[in-house]
């Protein structure tokens, strides 16, 4: 009688799910969203077309999924899964520190691509863009919203600041210039953004 073990079904899906992730977020990244379709992703990841469609509803769908994923595995890298905006007591410092880090994000290719595939099928797509604000902005978002009310609390903020309100100040324009491409995206405008949103946002006399 044959011990031989069974193929475990669930590190295979693992494997077919990690492949079809990958082979969108290059697809994307090397020709556009508008041209990735489902059956390159299939070709691209070496499995059938409604292997995809029984996991998902659209390439779109898809890619979502697959850059959430990429996003949780860029922050098991770095160590820092969940950390947010650190709090060293100094928050030009701590605001510079993450929103340099998002201008190196937004100018990575392998970031650029997806985000703003999904930025635009969010705007035509209400049910994607809905998932993409709960699952992606939403949780970022919070991380300022919970730093800035730490710097209200300690006086550094005026006290009548609404948190959700101020965190406008600081990413609203930067995700402008980055979509529009108006002008290059520079640590520098990045410190620029935080010294001018702390002028507007220190407690008045």
């Amino acid at each position: 009688m044959s011990d031989t073990k069974a193929p475990d079904a669930s590190r295979r899906s693992e494997r077919s799910r990690r492949a079809i992730f990958d082979a969108a977020l290059a697809l994307v990244s090397e020709s556009g969203y508008a041209k990735t379709t489902v059956e390159g992703i299939a070709a691209r990841a070496g499995v059938g077309k409604q292997t995809i469609y029984r996991w998902w509803p659209s390439k779109a769908a898809v890619l979502l999924d697959a850059f959430l994923d990429l996003q949780d595995r860029a922050a098991e890298a770095h160590g820092d899964a969940g950390s947010g905006i650190p709090d060293t007591g100094d928050l030009a410092a701590d605001l510079r520190y993450v929103l340099r880090a998002t201008v190196d994000e937004l100018n990575d290719p392998a970031v650029d691509g997806p985000t703003r595939a999904l930025a635009a099928e969010g705007v035509v797509d209400p049910e994607l863009g809905a998932r993409l604000t709960e699952a992606l902005l939403e949780p970022q978002l919070q991380h300022y919203v919970r730093r800035l009310e730490t710097a209200r609390a300690a006086g550094e903020i005026d006290p009548d600041v609404d948190p959700r309100t101020a965190l406008e100040l600081l990413v609203g324009p930067l995700h402008h210039r980055w979509l529009h491409r108006t002008l290059p995206l520079t640590h520098a405008y990045a410190d620029s953004l935080v010294d001018l949103a702390l002028r507007g946002l220190a407690p008045r006399p």
